[in-house]
């Protein structure tokens, strides 16, 4: 995994803030892999409540966890009881790794 203890404090303190908890937070994508350089951060965010505004949520979380990161791009995909699912959420649930 390429993020440090520091950056995985400051995600999980962002998600705990905006969304409760209880929420969770799984890490995927090219982070996952310490063989590549580079990329984006890509964020799993499990929710056990309906969100209204689920994409003003995800950039706000992008957006203050960017803050945190000195400015990495950061994608967020929600997941809630209200949301459909994609591909990218079976993907994300089944590589990711919990923060």
């Amino acid at each position: 995994m390429r993020l440090t203890s520091t950056q995985i404090t400051a995600i999980r303190e962002v998600v705990h803030d905006q969304c409760g908890p209880q929420s969770r937070v799984r890490l995927f994508g090219s982070r996952l892999d310490d063989t590549q350089r580079g990329g984006d951060v890509d964020l799993f965010v499990e929710l056990d409540h309906p969100i209204e505004r689920p994409a003003v949520l995800s950039a706000q979380l992008a957006a203050l966890i960017s803050r945190r990161l000195d400015g990495r791009s950061i994608d967020v995909v929600l997941a809630a009881p209200n949301l459909p699912r994609s591909a990218v959420h079976r993907v994300a649930e089944q590589q990711g790794q919990e923060l």
